[in-house]
């Protein structure tokens, strides 16, 4: 098998209005789906993440359920150059920065969470090359 890319991830969450407002004008993501009361997509570069509504897609009867418990993590890759601006736009925005790792002399990340709770990650451009 050869992949390109992993297309698209997955979220839980409790509440779509909330979702949409943290990650459309927060994290800037556009909003390219959104069904009331099961899911909102958003575009991520060539990606899109799927917030859903766990609860109402048990009920799925056309696709396989999409769902699952607990805090999850993904993380967000952006241009170097843009790392520190991405960080202060966060602080200003009231998002507290859990975390920032130094992974090497070069690369280091830092990590926030959604209103899920969910653990979100900024890496540079370059970090899993």
């Amino acid at each position: 098998m050869q992949f390109n890319q992993i297309k698209e991830t997955c979220l839980y969450v409790q509440d779509l209005d909330r979702t949409e407002k943290f990650y459309s004008e927060i994290l800037d993501l556009e909003v390219i789906s959104r069904s009331k009361g099961r899911h909102i997509f958003f575009r991520a570069g060539t990606s899109v993440l799927l917030c859903f509504i766990a609860e109402a897609t048990k009920q799925e009867n056309n696709l396989p359920g999409h769902f699952g418990e607990g805090n999850m993590h993904i993380a967000f890759e952006l241009p170097k150059e843009k790392y520190d601006d991405t960080k202060a736009e966060l602080k200003s925005a009231g998002i507290e920065i859990e975390h920032e790792q130094q992974w090497s002399d070069e690369y280091r990340s830092f990590y926030f969470r959604d209103p899920d709770g969910h653990s979100i990650e900024i890496v540079p451009a370059g970090m899993w090359d």
